[in-house]
């Protein structure tokens, strides 16, 4: 175990440092993303300027809700930058690099790769929390636990779903089209209030498309302490996480090698 987190801890070194080669177009993409996602906020702050809340939440929630989930995404997609075009590199035969090494071939796989646009979202999301806490009032040791907690769960479901999804590549051919639907829907679907579903739809963002366990169940979770909502969280990422690397290992015994064999330095 040790051995693997001084791999995949090398790796993200590896793609800081090429990434630290470009630092003007590394820096304005960080501060592209976060200005495109303070455009978006901007939405709420208006319409809360109108109403007070939605069915019980206000704008505090909201700042704790877009901190969980562009925190947990940056944070997923920088460090497994791969998780967005895994479908690719199944389907144009890439993954043979990574099946002529002794390294779980997941884990090599997303992690070899960040997007750096993705360090924009990490950072807005820090600003959101900050202003959370500043709005609300209240902060100690313990919210700041949830909030890391929260966050943590967020990537582990975020990915797991992403790998699943792109898995049925390995039955089905290239599901770039189907994993970019899937990403901006869950993506979509996590920046809003789940108190704003009810019924089938609630059902499908806790199972389907688990956006509840990207933003609304964490957010509420950091907010105020809930021994269900903790239960949730932690059951949702395992469950995700399990059914994730169970079907992509299932998956790969169907890969068909793309002679892609190669060495990289």
């Amino acid at each position: 175990m040790g051995r693997q987190l001084s791999f995949v801890v090398a790796l993200w070194k590896t793609n800081l440092l090429s990434a630290m080669e470009y630092r003007v177009s590394f820096l304005t993409q960080v501060f592209g993303m976060m200005l495109n996602n303070a455009i978006y906020f901007v939405f709420w702050i208006i319409f809360f300027a109108r109403f007070e809340e939605i069915n019980g939440w206000d704008l505090v929630d909201m700042l704790f809700l877009f901190g969980v989930v562009a925190t947990g995404f940056g944070a997923g997609t920088y460090l497994f930058g791969n998780a967005i075009r895994l479908s690719s590199l199944i389907a144009s035969g890439q993954m043979d690099y990574y099946l002529s090494l002794p390294r779980p071939v997941l884990l090599h796989a997303l992690a070899s790769r960040s997007n750096a646009s993705s360090a924009g979202d990490f950072t807005y999301g820090l600003f959101s929390f900050g202003a959370a806490i500043y709005f609300s009032g209240s902060f100690g040791g313990l919210m700041l636990l949830r909030f890391t907690l929260g966050c943590m769960a967020s990537i582990v479901v975020l990915i797991s779903f992403l790998v699943l999804v792109q898995s049925l590549t390995f039955w089905i051919g290239n599901t770039s089209l189907l994993t970019r639907h899937a990403f901006n829907a869950i993506v979509t679907f996590s920046l809003y209030p789940i108190t704003l579903f009810d019924g089938t739809a609630k059902l499908l963002l806790f199972t389907l498309i688990p956006a509840a366990f990207i933003g609304a169940v964490p957010a509420e979770f950091v907010r105020r302490f809930d021994l269900l909502q903790l239960t949730q969280i932690c059951a949702g990422g395992a469950v995700f996480l399990l059914l994730s690397v169970f079907v992509f290992y299932r998956g790969l015994r169907r890969y068909e090698s793309g002679s892609a064999i190669q060495v990289r330095m």
